[in-house]
């Protein structure tokens, strides 16, 4: 049996997935990546739009699994208006509280993926 919390931390994965925050495509992006998850399918597509070192405006393109698409939405709204810094400081663990829930081993690349889309856009070593 579930608790209360984790239903809660369930259904908002699954409301990121079926209403997506911050998808589609930014036009001249200054930053952009994307990454797949070939266990998977997982698709996703990173654009951002970084002015003086801080995070303007980003938005995804992807496609997978409820929870690769529910961590990208979830990232790219903790990711507004933060510093590029702050976001190459990131890691898997940020990425399991963002999702709120514990994710099985099997799932753990369609979780982290965001976060490697993210880590190759900004020029950094993948997670």
């Amino acid at each position: 049996m579930i608790s209360e919390e984790e239903a809660l931390y369930k259904e908002n994965i699954l409301d990121h997935y079926r209403n997506p925050r911050n998808k589609g495509v930014l036009i001249n992006p200054t930053h952009q990546r994307s990454a797949k998850n070939p266990l998977c399918g997982d698709q996703l597509t990173l654009f951002m739009n970084v002015d003086n070192d801080c995070i303007k405006k980003i938005a995804f393109q992807g496609r997978g699994c409820a929870i690769s698409q529910a961590s990208m939405s979830l990232l790219t709204e903790h990711l507004q208006g933060k510093t590029i810094h702050e976001a190459m400081q990131l890691t898997v663990d940020n990425i399991k509280d963002l999702l709120g829930i514990s994710v099985s081993f099997a799932r753990q690349k369609c979780a982290n993926l965001s976060l490697q889309t993210l880590h190759g856009a900004l020029g950094g070593h993948n997670a």
